[in-house]
């Protein structure tokens, strides 16, 4: 007869890896028969909960409502009814805050008195408003790389001197004070901002050879430049190509005539329609890859 498992617990509310039986606990004479099952034996603490669940939320990029939903709540209870009662959203939001404040300061303290380079874009979303990130590389005591992002956020337009006055606040904020290098893609805008920096931060403590150095061209940017103006002299070719991407792409009936044509011709192809996108010259490659190898079927939608 099998036996339902415990795991093995102990004062400091951890619990071990190794598995004990119910019936082994009971012939060695088990100082507590009642305990049976994880519930029974796991020590809730409410602090260290809501903190892995906050962690939660963010690493799967759950929205906050997600923790006051129905399903979640009874599995919580099936799982371990001491933890009650489940956060609210305005609960977690505040943990979730709590741990972007103890992170900053942890990567405030590993960025001082480093020279970072940084790189930065800026784009346009579908709903008109202007975004921009700013990442830093660096070079960590154990001399392994090291990428993170210092910010994402709104900006009011394109401007090179908007784009410098926020990077510069930005650095400010997280006690910056030495930048090797800035890499960014050739926009006009990107080389305004930049020589404001030159500007704001020549006294800097850390600055390396009067910033003679500090402009960093984007390589991939410059290589999709090329590309895209290389394809210009096919370009009739492509847009027939996208056209027709765009007409299988543009309802689902037409989407799922195309997979039964694919499957009619016998055509062995786990690729799907691939629209290009203008800054991806990759992905204008494939598309006319995908239509070359379906031809046929493009021809029976």
């Amino acid at each position: 007869m099998e036996h339902e498992p415990v795991f093995d617990f102990h004062p400091g509310g951890e619990l071990e890896d190794d598995v004990v039986d119910i019936e082994e606990l009971e012939l060695q004479g088990n100082p507590n028969p009642a305990v049976t099952t994880l519930a029974d034996v796991v020590n809730v603490e409410d602090d260290t909960c809501k903190r892995a669940l906050a962690k939660m939320v963010i690493i799967d990029e759950l929205p906050f409502r997600f923790v006051e939903g129905i399903g979640f709540r009874k599995f919580c209870k099936v799982l371990q009814p001491k933890f009650t009662p489940v956060p609210s959203r305005q609960t977690i939001t505040r943990e979730v805050v709590a741990i972007k404040d103890y992170e900053k300061g942890k990567l405030k303290k590993l960025l001082k008195g480093r020279r970072i380079c940084l790189t930065t874009d800026t784009w346009t979303s579908i709903q008109n408003l202007n975004y921009m990130c700013l990442t830093a590389q660096f070079i960590d005591d154990d001399w392994k790389l090291q990428k993170r992002i210092l910010n994402f956020c709104q900006i009011e337009d394109h401007k090179g001197v908007t784009i410098g006055k926020k990077i510069e606040s930005l650095l400010l904020e997280w006690n910056v004070d030495g930048i090797f290098t800035m890499t960014v893609d050739n926009a006009s805008s990107n080389t305004t901002a930049i020589e404001y920096l030159k500007r704001k931060t020549m006294d800097w403590k850390r600055t390396v050879l009067g910033h003679e150095y500090i402009h960093m061209r984007c390589y991939a940017h410059i290589l999709n430049l090329i590309v895209v103006e290389g394809l210009k002299d096919m370009s009739e070719s492509i847009l027939r190509v996208r056209d027709v991407v765009r007409y299988v792409r543009s309802s689902p009936h037409r989407m799922e005539t195309f997979k039964k044509c694919v499957e009619k011709e016998k055509i062995e192809s786990k690729q799907t329609v691939c629209l290009d996108v203008c800054t991806r010259w990759n992905s204008t490659y494939l598309m006319p890859e995908f239509h070359l190898l379906d031809v046929r079927s493009s021809h029976q939608v």
